[in-house]
């Protein structure tokens, strides 16, 4: 598995390839939490699907996608939406665009019989939109093995989430839902 040192290491190159102007597209880098997307991705399969948002590069490494291949990716403009299908990861740019994708993702491989499990993380905004709390609930509701992962920074892209929403974020605690603050 991949360590904290190669995560970091490798957002510090794209933010230094693209501050030497060698990235043409818009990036959005993460960090504070490779701990936690570690520890999250122990219990990952390769063969489940993992579905993220815009900050994506520390999940796709987690996949098993190749470090010159997601910098291929990033330097081809696509940072904030990384896909490979060989790994079965995808990634959006749309602010909760993943969750009903996960969902169907979940009702295909329940119809199908299959072990495999789906993974949606997204961050402490999305997890206040409606989208999300639909596609938890029907998930829910229709016993799909689907996982959510909300990764809480506090933050609503570069607003405060709790500016951004009125109030701070409350910790949604439900069996199908994993929970976490960071930095």
């Amino acid at each position: 598995m991949i360590s904290k040192e190669d995560l970091i290491a490798f957002e510090q190159e794209v933010a230094r390839r693209f501050e030497a102007g060698e990235i043409h597209a818009p990036i959005h880098l993460g960090s504070g939490n490779e701990d936690q997307l570690i520890e999250i991705f122990e219990d990952i399969f390769p063969d489940d699907w993992k579905l993220c948002t815009w900050r994506n590069h520390l999940h796709a490494l987690l996949s098993g996608i190749s470090s010159d291949e997601l910098m291929r990716q990033i330097l081809a403009g696509r940072s904030m939406y990384v896909n490979s299908p060989e790994h079965r990861f995808y990634s959006s740019s749309i602010a909760g665009g993943i969750l009903p994708i996960a969902v169907g993702l979940g009702m295909a491989i329940k119809r199908r019989g299959e072990s495999r499990k789906v993974w949606a993380f997204c961050g402490d905004m999305t997890s206040r939109m409606g989208v999300f709390h639909e596609a938890r609930e029907y998930a829910e509701n229709f016993d799909l093995p689907v996982k959510f992962v909300i990764e809480s920074n506090g933050m609503s892209v570069s607003t405060p989430t709790a500016a951004a929403w009125g109030a701070e974020p409350p910790r949604i605690e439900y069996q199908n839902v994993i929970y976490y603050r960071y930095k």
